[in-house]
């Protein structure tokens, strides 16, 4: 069988000035290392106190300390800045601190770790954003999960906040357009880093992961590179005429309300055919 044919695409950030937020593991270093590919000046932040302390290697690109549930913190960022030209709201976390996700206490910190941080942030950098000469416009993205969909009883201030950055990369498209800034949400699914359980996963007899792939029609767990491209899409020249938009990077499992075994059943019992 003859080799498939390699198709690549190669994205022209040159120059172009980046802050993702959490930027040191999972998908933001992804992300991270792919402007920087790229030709992009990065800076990420992170929660520790320097590069350094962490396993990953950050030598590429600038970093500073944050902390997103501190508004002193997220207020002080943009002043640090010279410039900017895309900014990714990235930082999150499911649980902040721990506890019973259904306290209101603990679901107001998830809310605020996750939604009302992106928003200070963006509110805070549009000056930057709006002095922006990239082509296509300069962007601000937001990373949503399938949590912005459906109910997930675990994480209830998470999924809540996630489904409003949705709306709020809308009401950003809407208000900011007039500059010329675009803004558009990624909803990542299960996807092979800490937070969507770590390192490869694998399909078992039971459990979630059983559930997992017998939704998802690509039948596997995404990888951080795969929601990094479609950022670097969206950021670019050839998204320029889309904004609001929510881009699922999910493998098709939003597609569907059918695991895939019980709808090939139904189709073999429409059909006549046997088991």
């Amino acid at each position: 069988m003859a080799d498939r044919p390699t198709v690549g695409v190669r994205w022209d950030f040159r120059d172009a000035h980046v802050l993702i937020t959490g930027g040191s593991h999972g998908i933001g270093y992804s992300l991270a290392q792919a402007f920087a590919d790229a030709g992009a000046v990065v800076t990420i932040t992170g929660r520790r106190r320097s590069a350094d302390e962490y396993d990953t290697d950050l030598s590429r690109f600038r970093y500073l300390q944050l902390e997103v549930s501190q508004d002193d913190q997220v207020d002080a960022l943009p002043k640090s800045l010279e410039r900017l030209d895309i900014l990714i709201n990235n930082a999150g976390e499911p649980m902040p601190g721990g506890g019973d996700p259904w306290e209101p206490d603990n679901f107001d910190k998830a809310v605020k770790v996750n939604l009302t941080s992106a928003f200070r942030l963006s509110v805070g950098c549009l000056p930057l954003l709006r002095e922006s000469r990239i082509e296509g416009g300069p962007s601000v993205i937001c990373i949503g999960s399938l949590t912005s969909f459906f109910g997930y009883p675990l994480t209830p201030g998470y999924g809540a906040a996630k489904a409003g950055l949705l709306v709020l990369v809308k009401t950003l498209a809407a208000e900011w357009g007039r500059y010329g800034i675009r803004a558009n949400a990624v909803a990542a699914g299960t996807i092979e880093t800490n937070m969507g359980g770590g390192g490869a996963i694998r399909e078992e007899p039971t459990g979630w992961t059983r559930a997992f792939f017998a939704r998802t029609p690509l039948h596997r767990p995404g990888k951080p590179q795969e929601v990094a491209n479609a950022i670097l899409f969206l950021c670019s020249p050839a998204a320029a005429y889309i904004t609001g938009a929510t881009l699922m990077v999910d493998g098709g499992y939003s597609s569907t309300m059918w695991e895939i075994p019980d709808s090939d059943a139904m189709l073999r019992q429409v059909r006549g055919q046997k088991a």
